[in-house]
């Protein structure tokens, strides 16, 4: 039974820890080569060497920043140089919040004192759609120039949030950056269609990765997302890679521009 990335490339950027890991491990194991990319080096280095070990595949990582417009340029130009192609592109870096580092316990995102738009510094603000948004724009863009250059079409697929379509008080620059990731896609999917790129984004509810690991760990923060959540639960990882799966395959070769939800029923609209 033939794979349905099979002889395929891709590019998963935050591929090191969470969703980016699981949709590479998903896209090796349907027979895809990869080209990992994280700003956590041992982390990535280590995921490579796992998926590798696990599927066969060829598995590379660089050491990225995706606000670093030079370095995500050098990292399409190094997927196509080590592979010859390029199919796939998945931007899923990002953070929930300007000091976010992977796996912390953080304030509840409900507390007016630390988190509501009023009280933050806009500093704040900056980095955050620095990494989710002009990040995401930047790998996108790359990704896309690559494929034109190589006359081959792709997909490229963005990870958005279901937050860019239900606000979450004390969270408005993530809000703000994903609900952009999504027009952005859009934007990008009409644009680039005459170049058979398809673009299409991925809006995720709440799922057990390390960036929910506080809102899991606090009883308050745990009762008002499983009230928000009508199928009453955390997706799990694996969930968004099997619809990062369709969206890179040939299963939705007439979608472009749209952003699907897995999200527990958050956003039904």
């Amino acid at each position: 039974m033939s794979k349905s990335l099979e002889g395929r490339v891709a590019v998963i950027t935050g591929g090191a820890s969470g969703l980016g890991r699981a949709t590479a491990g998903r896209f090796a194991a349907e027979g895809a080569d990869l080209v990992l990319a994280d700003l956590n080096a041992r982390a990535g280095e280590e995921t490579a060497a796992a998926i590798t070990a696990e599927t066969g595949r060829q598995v590379e990582f660089m050491a990225l920043d995706v606000t670093d417009e030079e370095k995500t340029q050098a990292l399409m130009r190094h997927a196509v140089e080590a592979f010859g192609r390029l199919d796939v592109t998945v931007a899923a870096a990002g953070v929930s919040s300007a000091g976010y580092t992977s796996g912390q316990v953080t304030v509840r995102i409900d507390d007016p004192e630390t988190n509501h738009l009023i009280n933050k510094p806009a500093a704040d603000w900056r980095r955050v759609l620095d990494i989710n948004l002009t990040g995401v724009m930047l790998t996108a863009r790359a990704a896309a120039q690559a494929m034109i250059g190589l006359g081959s079409p792709g997909s490229i697929i963005n990870i958005a949030s279901i937050a860019g379509r239900v606000p979450l008080a004390g969270a408005a620059e993530y809000s703000v950056s994903k609900a952009g990731v999504i027009m952005l896609t859009q934007v990008l999917g009409r644009e680039l269609a005459d170049h058979g790129i398809r673009v299409n984004a991925i809006g995720p509810g709440f799922i057990e990765t390390p960036m929910t690991a506080g809102i899991r760990q606090d009883p308050e923060s745990l009762e008002m997302v499983m009230a928000m959540t009508p199928m009453q639960r955390f997706g799990q990882p694996r969930e968004v890679a099997s619809t990062a799966l369709f969206l890179a395959s040939d299963e939705s070769s007439y979608f472009t521009g749209q952003t699907l939800f897995p999200g527990g029923g958050i956003h039904v609209g």
